[in-house]
């Protein structure tokens, strides 16, 4: 059994771009940022940023283009898939994009979203996502490597 799942809150960093593919799909990606604060062994306070280009296809991109903006913070989920390429000046680049199957806007409710407790949902998704990895190894009989 294989798994490719990646779950990430944190603040929209670009506005949205929509476009179409050849056959007329719609597919919307913006940028995502995640932070993580710590102490150093010395006691000083840091933190990182790990950016992500979230990458939506046909009615969620749809809504994605029509309800992200810059700095609202949401959820997504989908797989992780890492690209790298390179670039013009010699050096590699690399991106690691997740391809949603979820997005939920955690600042504000919208007409698809009126629930009003989208934080809620959204840990509930987590723990939901927790329980279907403990079951697959429980079926599966194997050892997940955490």
């Amino acid at each position: 059994m294989t798994l490719n799942k990646i779950l990430v809150i944190g603040n929209v960093g670009t506005d949205p771009e929509m476009r179409y593919t050849p056959n007329g799909n719609p597919v919307t990606s913006f940028r995502l940022a995640t932070n993580r604060r710590y102490t150093t062994s010395e006691g000083e306070q840091r933190e990182e940023t790990e950016w992500f280009t979230i990458t939506a296809w046909n009615r969620l991109a749809e809504r994605c283009n029509q309800y992200v903006t810059k700095g609202m913070k949401i959820y997504a989920e989908g797989r992780l898939k890492s690209d790298s390429w390179t670039g013009n000046d010699g050096q590699m680049r690399f991106r690691n994009e997740i391809v949603a199957n979820e997005v939920r806007f955690l600042d504000r409710a919208t007409p698809e979203d009126t629930s009003g407790n989208e934080v809620a949902q959204a840990q509930t998704d987590v723990a939901q996502a927790q329980t279907d990895v403990a079951q697959a190894q429980t079926s599966e009989g194997e050892e997940l490597p955490w």
